[in-house]
């Protein structure tokens, strides 16, 4: 394999660093009174010096700090240029390839994992790549069989949802944040909760699986052989060659994408905080109707939010409801719970008290959390809301609380959710109870539950050449009979004692239990995974051996982890497009 002469090899800086920048930006943060996202600032002209060499004068360029969404990576002057075509992408690339560069795609920084750039790494040699000035068209091409959406890789959700909505169409499911671009949804496979109700008939153009199985097509920036340069091609889904790009985890660059869009449809959207969660993760066989499964079954999308060291946790539960129920609220925009998108002084206080190291206040915390969503429900009249499907799926704002999570898709039969979440739920407060009588409290953020369909080729109406090679949600064709992943999340604020051992702890417990005719697990892109004791995305053995088997088992030989791996090195065979973490997770 052919490495170009600005390629970093891998080294120990993927691991998150302690960085001083991490505890006075959470501190300053707490004293706001809210722990929230906000831009990162560009650096001062007189700061940027050294221009990359023989950069195309046609292209703007300038330095400016990077930080993903948790503030765990940083990187403080790195060069980053604005592409106002694809053509200009295709620029961009060809002239790295000449110069020694490495070129990385940049959209909203809404991410947690080292796929743009790795904590520690230096901005030596790295150009980013801004999509979200200039790469945002959107062109709806409806109505069809199916009807479908043209967008740019800069387009973000919310403006890609709402001009579908004003079209009359929208998706079954999507990331609950809207601040994210298409390309990046796409590259790691982003997903909502959904899987079809008992008794539900699926709506054409859509899909229960993740954004990227409804990809018609797209365009992505590849080297050709022929002419010795990168070009601009474009993959149809019913050819094979496209099956390693649909899900790439950033060792590609898709300039366009055309997806597939179905009717648009109402929900319903209510929210329990009056179920304990003995009932709600009960054993299978007991808690009656008041299960986490007789919820999916009922209505087939539903979430929970669990804060630690509480009895009932935050249920969502969306139903398609093409009629407003009496009782519920008719809204017209996303973003209803208000009461999540900051945080009140009484919580902001008990931050900055976990940040200077008391953790014995991580009970209060997790209360109070739940005391302001209970409240927040009641006071802001958002306990059943009704509306088009964009204004419920959409409810996590920039200014919400910064955390880290880790993740996991468990790959089982529908049969099998409820004793899915029951055994985590119980593993999961068992640890935290062993954790706390040592008195360490490494979680401080919530547990999160979500349970999606799988990238079933068939809900795409075109010709397909099969499911995303790198998805978490493709299909096993050695187990037919599992048709759900149960997703499975826990937050925590950077830097929290501890809590880099507590998610090795639950890693290592997760693969070693959800396993042979039983489920499966890969994990969540765009989480956290791969840890030890002191670091994320750290172990060599589930970097190199671990997730690799995971795409590997139960695959068609020439149609697995390896071949997706052939694919993108075929496409970019330099690495341009790729960094030092990504050197090791897709060699």
């Amino acid at each position: 394999m052919t490495r170009h002469q600005g390629s970093q090899e891998p080294d120990s800086s993927f691991a998150r660093t302690n960085s001083l920048s991490r505890r006075q930006f959470l501190a300053g943060a707490a004293a706001l009174g809210a722990v929230g996202w906000t831009p990162v600032f560009g650096v001062t002209s007189a700061a940027a010096s050294q221009t990359p060499p023989n950069f195309p004068a046609s292209i703007a360029l300038y330095k400016q700090a990077f930080q993903n969404w948790s503030g765990e990576i940083m990187v403080d002057d790195v060069w980053t240029c604005v592409p106002q075509t694809s053509d200009d992408v295709v620029t961009v690339a060809n002239w790295a390839l000449a110069n020694g560069y490495r070129i990385r795609p940049r959209g909203m920084g809404h991410t947690w994992t080292p796929l743009t750039v790795p904590a520690g790494s230096s901005s030596a040699n790295v150009v980013l790549v801004d999509t979200t000035q200039h790469l945002t068209t959107v062109t709806i091409n409806g109505p069809g069989s199916p009807a479908t959406v043209v967008a740019q890789a800069g387009v973000t959700m919310d403006v890609l949802l709402a001009t579908l909505e004003q079209a009359g169409y929208g998706l079954t499911a999507t990331p609950a944040p809207g601040d994210l671009t298409i390309g990046g949804v796409l590259a790691i496979d982003g997903h909502g909760t959904a899987i079809p109700a008992q008794g539900e008939t699926p709506v054409p153009g859509h899909t229960y699986g993740s954004v990227s199985n409804l990809i018609v097509s797209l365009t992505a920036v590849v080297w050709d052989p022929s002419s010795g340069q990168y070009i601009l091609r474009t993959f149809a889904r019913s050819d094979p060659a496209t099956r390693a790009l649909l899900v790439h985890i950033g060792r590609t660059f898709v300039t366009e994408v055309t997806l597939q869009v179905g009717i648009n449809t109402r929900l319903r959207c209510q929210s329990r905080v009056d179920i304990s969660a003995a009932t709600l993760f009960a054993a299978p066989g007991s808690g009656g109707s008041q299960t986490f499964a007789s919820f999916v079954e009922s209505a087939g999308r539903v979430e929970t939010i669990w804060f630690p060291f509480t009895s009932n946790p935050w249920l969502k539960v969306w139903t398609v409801s093409p009629t407003k129920p009496l009782s519920a609220r008719e809204v017209d925009s996303p973003y209803n719970y208000v009461f999540s998108d900051t945080i009140p002084k009484v919580a902001s206080n008990l931050i900055s008290e976990i940040e200077a190291g008391n953790g014995a206040v991580t009970p209060t915390f997790g209360q109070t959390q739940y005391s302001i969503v209970s409240a927040g429900l009641v006071s802001t009249d958002t306990m059943d809301i009704w509306g088009w499907s964009k204004n419920l799926l959409l409810y996590i704002r920039p200014t919400t609380l910064r955390v880290t999570a880790n993740g996991y898709a468990v790959l089982t039969n529908r049969g099998n959710i409820q004793r899915v979440v029951s055994e985590f739920a119980a593993y999961y407060q068992s640890r935290l109870a062993a954790y706390q009588a040592q008195g360490s409290y490494p979680v401080n953020g919530a547990m999160e539950i979500r349970v999606t369909g799988l990238d079933v080729p068939g809900d795409v109406e075109v010709p397909s050449a099969g499911s995303p090679q790198l998805s978490a949600l493709r299909p096993r064709p050695d187990h037919p009979e599992w048709n759900v992943a149960v997703w499975l999340d826990v937050l925590t604020i950077p830097g929290t004692p501890q809590a880099d051992q507590f998610y090795c702890d639950l890693e290592t417990w997760i693969f070693g239990n959800y396993t042979g005719s039983y489920a499966a697990v890969r994990p969540e892109w765009s989480k956290g995974w791969a840890y030890t004791n002191s670091a994320t995305w750290a172990d060599p053995t589930v970097l190199t051996s671990t997730i690799p088997n995971a795409y590997r088992v139960g695959q068609m030989v020439g149609d697995d982890w390896d071949a997706a791996i052939g694919a993108l090195d075929a496409y970019d065979p330099h690495h341009i497009f790729a960094n030092a973490f990504l050197d090791t997770l897709l060699p």
